[in-house]
């Protein structure tokens, strides 16, 4: 099992005959940011599936539509909130049998494809997390659902958020995950590791990949230092570029 950490929230898996590829955009589309991430080639006769969790550009590019004519084996799983009509995409160049490869999915539901099957959550922003069972592997993708506190936001809407954030780790919390991936936000400042720390005190998951840095990953190390349990830090992959790999 590969995992590379393309840029930002976007990570592919590659198992023996399925890749993954997690809400993945052309690194010029945030202003202020050039991500570097690009996808490698991958071996055309595997399943290859494109998961996007919202429509934010961070985690959205229909560009990823483009992938189609390399790979024949591909489908993409969407959030409804990135929904296109025919028209539009028409427009854009694709033709009429793109439609056929996306399936939009809703929080709280449960969908299958294949050798895949994919239930999500509802975010604490847009969109869903994904909870996906590919060859075995038990796969978490959070998106942007998260225990966001922001500063002058106020109790009701910080409290708002704390509540709907435990009610969807409450939904996972008996289950055990091979990979995760989890927001450690640094535009958070001092409430930065409340969602990842509460993700990593009550899920279960063997390797657990922050993302959603904003290219800052001093995160990873400044949260190490909270704890001396070796056995718990072991668990949260160090992450240091972009197009890193891990191997498992």
């Amino acid at each position: 099992m590969k995992v590379i950490f393309l840029h930002h929230s976007s990570f592919l898996v590659e198992l023996a005959h399925t890749v993954l590829l997690f809400d993945y955009f052309n690194g010029s589309r945030v202003n202020g940011y050039h991500f570097t991430g690009t996808i490698p080639k991958m071996d055309t006769d595997k399943d290859f599936y494109v998961l996007s969790s919202h429509s934010h550009q961070d985690h959205f590019d229909m560009d990823n539509l483009k992938l189609a004519a390399q790979y024949p084996r591909i489908h993409f799983i969407f959030s409804k909130d990135c929904k296109m009509s025919s028209n539009f995409l028409k427009k854009h160049g694709y033709s009429e049998d793109i439609k056929d490869k996306i399936t939009y999915v809703s929080p709280g539901k449960k969908y299958e494809q294949e050798n895949l099957i994919i239930r999500t959550l509802a975010s604490t922003d847009a969109g869903v997390a994904f909870c996906v069972l590919a060859e075995g592997i038990h796969i978490y993708h959070a998106g942007d659902l998260n225990w966001w506190y922001w500063e002058g936001a106020g109790d009701l809407v910080n409290g708002r958020m704390e509540r709907d954030f435990k009610r969807e780790m409450r939904k996972i919390q008996n289950e055990h995950f091979h990979l995760a991936f989890v927001p450690l936000d640094p535009r958070q400042e001092k409430d930065a590791f409340k969602g990842f720390g509460y993700f990593m005190q009550n899920i279960d998951a063997d390797h657990v990949f922050p993302m959603h840095m904003w290219q800052d990953y001093s995160l990873i190390e400044a949260y190490k230092t909270r704890t001396d349990n070796d056995y718990f830090l072991s668990r949260i992959a160090d992450i240091t570029k972009e197009n890193e790999v891990f191997e498992f």
